[in-house]
């Protein structure tokens, strides 16, 4: 394991071609490539550890550009107290990194499983969460520059930094690019944290097998590296059975579907009244009165717009929206845009919630387009007679864009003359500020508007903006289609007043640069937060 001595590769080099060739070839010693390799096992499954950390973080706790943003910077400061306590670690630096590997695969690799477990049963969830990203960001702070250590007698101080650090770079990228596109869609956050712990642990066993100097103590971590990968092993194929057993716990009604898809948590609950649908975590309707928001969210728009042909639904991969449009017969074509597949996947097969959209995603008027609607928008040549804005709630920055005045001028542009769009808007009675905040970003950016607000059992008051290009609203241009089950002429115009509580406040125009609605609904949603 040493280097060859000088000496002799002069002598080789100098000698007669028969002594060179009398003399053995020094054998191919690939334990430094082992080591190598394992720098970019470890950095792989150092950043999925934190990946999933932070994407757990925003699908329990909300407000994902503060969980990753926290989740990150306390992650990589205890990388460095990982880094700075390295330097205590002496005797059998193998030993010390086959021990790292082996905690390093249980506490990253139980992390997912435990926090989904802990969440409803400790009142100081954080207080876990950033503990146990603290001890993982800790043990794999210590191992990059152990690893430097044992390979220090083995390369030049040049090469031993540039391999190193290549190879922590390579992996780093490769876990940027699967965790999203292939871990998350296809094992799920506990099966993916499992998968990298095993990896750690695989490490730690080809270093303690493959490498002479690791006999005295084989047996006694062995016996450690062996129970690890049974207990991992073991997790993983129960993993499915462990996620429905926490998500029973954070749901009353019995969960008769889950999916995680590379943009959010899909969760269907059941019980002998309804259907509920929860995004992240939170409610995004009950089959026993979503009718009052769709409705509400489309018929006063369309009843001013009996000329309408073409309309295009911005979010709404429920096809609940679509639904009610595809009551106007007039209508010739509807664009629905909405970013994740696996939304619009479940509402085109699971047969439950066809009859709940009465199939309105598979009709031929209407065309589905997975894509983010912020870039699509700007891409789009068409002209709209109505377009329906139906997004969640900005709850954080990658939504807040969407109710942005950048936002609303591209969507001005896609709106034929005489068109009206409505903005599902959030609670004028919870999120005031929040309400009139979209209000105001809209007219900022152009528009007329016209609020108006339902009341929905599931979420109590709930407000929607319809806006305009200096158009006048006439709610009795068309008659609105038979069957409706909440919107009449009468209570269209009774959405319209507002009571002092919910009347009118002074708030700022929600911008990219500073993105004012994602802080007023922080602070309006607050109390209500889980």
């Amino acid at each position: 394991m040493d280097k060859v001595p000088v000496r002799r590769v002069r002598r080789k080099a100098s000698g007669s071609p028969s002594a060179a060739a009398a003399l053995p070839a020094a054998p191919l010693d690939y334990r430094p490539t082992l080591l190598l390799g394992s720098v970019f096992v470890i950095a792989t499954c150092g950043l999925i550890y934190e990946l999933i950390a932070g994407t757990l973080a925003s699908y329990l706790l909300g407000d994902s550009v503060l969980q990753f943003s926290t989740i990150i910077g306390a992650y990589l400061f205890a990388m460095g107290i990982g880094s700075w306590l390295s330097r205590y670690l002496g005797g059998s630096l193998l030993r010390w990194f086959i021990q790292l590997e082996i905690l390093v695969g249980l506490v990253g690799g139980f992390s997912a499983p435990l926090l989904f477990l802990l969440f409803e049963h400790v009142s100081s969830f954080r207080l876990i969460l950033y503990s146990l990203v603290g001890l993982t960001g800790i043990l794999v702070g210590l191992e990059i520059p152990l690893l430097m250590r044992i390979l220090e007698n083995r390369f030049e101080f040049k090469d031993l930094v540039s391999r190193v650090f290549t190879f922590d770079y390579i992996g780093a990228l490769l876990a940027s690019l699967v965790f999203p596109l292939v871990l998350v869609p296809q094992l799920g956050l506990i099966r993916t944290s499992l998968l990298c712990g095993a990896l750690n642990v695989v490490v730690a066993g080809i270093a303690l097998y493959r490498f002479p100097e690791t006999r005295p103590f084989r047996r006694s971590l062995g016996g450690a590296l062996a129970a690890s990968l049974l207990a991992l092993a073991v997790t993983f194929g129960y993993a499915g059975q462990l996620q429905a057993y926490t998500e029973g716990l954070a749901f009353q009604d019995q969960v008769i579907y889950t999916k995680t898809t590379p943009y959010q948590r899909l969760v269907l609950t059941k019980n002998q009244r309804e259907l509920r649908l929860f995004l992240n975590g939170n409610l995004q309707f009950s089959s026993a009165d979503e009718y009052r928001y769709h409705e509400a969210l489309v018929h006063p728009a369309m009843q001013a717009l009996p000329k309408a042909r073409r309309v295009l639904v911005l979010g709404g991969g429920d096809g609940l929206a679509v639904r009610e449009l595809l009551k106007y017969p007039q209508l010739e074509h509807i664009d629905l845009v909405d970013l994740d597949p696996g939304m619009t996947r479940l509402f085109q097969q699971n047969q439950m919630l066809l009859e709940l959209n009465q199939r309105a995603l598979l009709n031929p008027k209407v065309r589905v387009t997975n894509a983010d609607a912020y870039q699509w928008i700007r891409q789009d040549t068409s002209r709209y007679d109505c377009i329906i804005v139906d997004f969640p709630d900005p709850g954080n920055y990658s939504i807040g864009k969407l109710y942005s005045a950048a936002f609303y001028r591209a969507l001005e542009q896609r709106l034929a003359p005489g068109g009206w769009a409505v903005v599902q808007s959030t609670s004028p009675y919870v999120a005031r500020r929040s309400f009139w905040c979209v209000a105001h970003t809209l007219e900022a950016a152009g528009f007329t508007t016209l609020p108006y607000h339902a009341y929905v059992p599931s979420f109590g008051e709930w407000g929607f903006i319809l806006a305009g290009r200096n158009s006048h609203w006439r709610p009795d241009a068309g008659p609105l289609p038979p069957g409706l089950r909440y919107v009449t002429p009468a209570t269209i115009r009774d959405m319209r007043f507002f009571p002092p509580d919910m009347s009118e406040v002074p708030t700022e125009i929600n911008q990219l640069n500073n993105q004012a609605l994602v802080r007023y609904f922080e602070e309006d949603w607050g109390p209500y937060a889980h």
